[in-house]
């Protein structure tokens, strides 16, 4: 099994420097994980890592734009990759251009506030967002709009290829409601 090196996405209260306090209190073995709130994953992925026989993993949450990614990276990852590395290229190309780079950013994320890309496109812009907003907040307005400022990111890492990989074949064996 290949190694997944961090969550697919950044999320605020993600428990990836907790782990080593964390996992003194799970037993030997585990059977079943259910994740209410998964947030960025680093539990799930921790626990799926090191319990690899484990038999049931369920994760939830409240925010269907996060489930619904992790959902996509599950059943479509070879799409999404596509789409995120040919962004990336052009996000990175505007590198010395700060308005355009401005401009493509809000581009995107008017794009996934009118919610009429399919579920792939949708999951694409919101791992975008994720990367190059301010410290990979997600907010919304009442409106249910994303609406966090861009990030002063040089050049993000908008598609890691090998983790995204990794991460769709772990979660081959999680359900996510």
């Amino acid at each position: 099994m290949e190694k997944i090196k961090r969550s697919p996405m950044f999320y605020a209260g993600d428990k990836y420097k907790l782990i080593k306090e964390i996992k003194q209190y799970f037993p030997k073995d585990i059977n079943t994980f259910i994740e209410p709130f998964v947030g960025g994953g680093a539990v799930l992925f921790w626990i799926l890592q090191k319990y690899p026989n484990i038999e049931q993993a369920i994760i939830n949450d409240i925010n269907t734009d996060l489930t619904n990614s992790y959902q996509t990276i599950k059943e479509n990852v070879e799409e999404l990759i596509s789409i995120l590395k040919d962004w990336e290229e052009e996000y990175h190309s505007l590198k010395h251009k700060l308005e355009e780079k401005k401009e493509y950013y809000y581009s995107k994320r008017t794009s996934f506030n009118s919610r009429k890309s399919d579920i792939i496109t949708q999951t694409a812009l919101f791992i975008f967002l994720n990367r190059t907003c301010f410290n990979g907040l997600y907010r919304v307005n009442r409106k249910n709009e994303f609406n966090v400022h861009i990030g002063s990111y040089k050049t993000p890492m908008i598609c890691n290829e090998e983790n995204l990989r990794a991460v769709s074949n772990i979660l081959q064996k999680v359900t996510i409601n």
